[in-house]
């Protein structure tokens, strides 16, 4: 059993998903395969009924750390992309996707056979519910398989990442101690249109797993104009455009911005320096101005402030994946695993829904 004891201290985020997916367990497949911790979480997702994991790699030597540290594989699925049944149907397919339309590919197993690429085209074509890598990988390599196999959503100028962050020991951590942060990982400067898709899609991953009205905040060293610099006037801008596509849509979402970080997680501070604004309530997702700012708030809180993560989530695609840094915790890995369950119940849920629309 793993030595990471969070694992059977379910928060106010990984509770709710559990529950959920010992109704509805969803197949993950881990594109990296060959660690220990992937093992130990597989066995312990087998052990609480929350989903099948499916492990990529050698499966002579997945096999064989999990005897040498006494894990069971019961119902935990290994596959080698090499020798997989799927892998010529996957070849084909290869061909039809956009990347490749109209060119002659010399030699199309070579890119399946790469666990990531054959991960993704798992969950396109649903072989799988979700995806996660990175664990023995640089992140690159995972952007690159998802964006070329699985499809995007064309509602998306670009993909991004999202992290969920859950610290309810923290103070003026979000009002439920859960954060969701954009774009941590991605877009190095993200425009207008960007930093507005990326609210607004954050904002429905929250209003998702919170079940109540989620508010997003537009994060700039500026709040309502105290500051002129372009940053500021940019985060101003997308706000303005986030709440049009807001309303466009009819989501219940609410937009606040541009606003400092205490504005936006303090009320106290908020209401000092906004005492315009009627009601007061901390933010529950934070989106930042850059990569550098994003990037560096999430590790701070992570590793200072104690605060758990999950993700990073790989928001704009059709299919749910998710990219984890190569020191991810055993944790991590069973809550993001679990985040990507939800989001698979929630795309089968929409998908029955447009079926029964009249």
């Amino acid at each position: 059993m793993s030595a990471d004891s969070n694992l059977d201290q379910p928060n106010a985020l990984t509770d709710m998903l559990y529950r959920t997916l010992k109704r509805h367990p969803k197949r993950i497949v881990f594109t990296d395969g060959e660690d220990i911790k992937v093992l130990r979480v597989a066995q312990r997702m087998v052990a609480m009924e929350i989903g099948v994991p499916i492990l990529l790699g050698n499966k002579e030597k997945i096999y064989q750390m999990a005897a040498d540290e006494s894990i069971s594989m019961t119902f935990v699925s290994v596959i080698d992309p090499s020798q997989a049944s799927d892998l010529e149907l996957f070849c084909h397919r290869l061909k039809k996707t956009n990347r490749f339309q109209g060119r002659d590919i010399l030699n199309p197993e070579e890119i399946m056979t790469r666990p990531h690429n054959f991960g993704a085209m798992m969950v396109q074509y649903g072989h799988a519910d979700g995806m996660i890598a990175g664990n023995q990988s640089m992140p690159a390599t995972v952007f690159r398989s998802v964006i070329t196999m699985i499809k995007p959503l064309k509602n998306v100028p670009r993909v991004f990442g999202a992290m969920i962050m859950v610290a309810p020991h923290l103070k003026h951590f979000g009002r439920d101690g859960i954060l969701f942060m954009a774009d941590c990982g991605v877009i190095p400067e993200p425009d207008v249109k960007q930093l507005a898709s990326i609210a607004v899609e954050t904002g429905k991953l929250a209003l998702h797993f919170l079940g109540r009205t989620p508010r997003v905040a537009m994060l700039s060293h500026s709040t309502k104009g105290s500051a002129q610099s372009p940053s500021a006037k940019k985060m101003a801008a997308a706000t303005v455009l986030a709440k049009k596509m807001i309303r466009d849509e009819r989501l219940d979402i609410e937009i606040s911005g541009e606003v400092q970080i205490d504005v936006a997680l303090d009320a106290s501070a908020a209401e000092i320096k906004t005492p315009d604004v009627k009601a007061h309530q901390s933010s529950d997702v934070l989106v930042f101005p850059n990569l550098d700012a994003g990037h560096i708030a999430l590790k701070l809180l992570q590793h200072v402030g104690g605060a758990q993560n999950y993700g990073q989530l790989i928001m704009g695609l059709a299919r749910p994946a998710a990219q984890v840094p190569r020191t991810v915790t055993e944790e991590t890995l069973l809550g993001t695993a679990a985040i990507l369950g939800g989001e698979a119940i929630k795309l089968h849920e929409s998908v029955l829904s447009e079926q029964t629309d009249w």
